[in-house]
């Protein structure tokens, strides 16, 4: 049996929303206390965002699944280029992102038009992120300490 995949992102946040920062990294030490704010989020300061990284991570998935898609059919794939635009806007009290438009250019001989659009549809709703888009438990666990934890070293 297949072991399942797990993959960690991290994120930690210093002060309220407006003047705070925050420092994001990932498990594989790639990405490593890149810094993040409201000014990268909703501004156009230099800097990443949650919602950026969700585009590029939907897009890498889409790329990979699409060429696993179009190699199963028989096609040879020379290259896929993703671009995912986030669209988030104000609802109500607060935010939601309300679309993802994606748009990937593919080079592979010997297929139609048709063919090419066929796969991609089936991609778009099968790739491992576009499923999690469309809904997927999330499961919370939170803790809370009253004031800074005193740290216990061991002898």
């Amino acid at each position: 049996m297949l072991k399942m995949i797990e993959r960690i992102g991290t994120a930690s946040w210093h002060g309220d929303l407006k003047s705070g920062k925050g420092q994001l990294s990932t498990g594989s030490g790639v990405l490593k206390e890149v810094p993040y704010e409201v000014k990268t989020r909703f501004g156009n300061q230099l800097g990443t965002n949650p919602e950026e990284l969700l585009g590029a991570a939907h897009a890498a998935c889409f790329s990979m699944a699409l060429s696993l898609a179009l190699t199963s059919a028989g096609f040879s794939v020379t290259s896929i280029t993703t671009k995912d635009k986030v669209l988030m806007d104000k609802v109500g009290e607060g935010f939601q992102i309300l679309k993802i438009e994606t748009d990937t250019v593919a080079i592979v001989a010997g297929i139609s038009y048709d063919r090419f659009q066929d796969i991609v549809e089936k991609v778009k709703d099968n790739c491992p992120v576009s499923k999690a888009l469309k809904g997927v438990e999330l499961v919370v666990n939170a803790t809370l300490y009253p004031s800074e934890p005193k740290l216990q070293v061991s002898p």
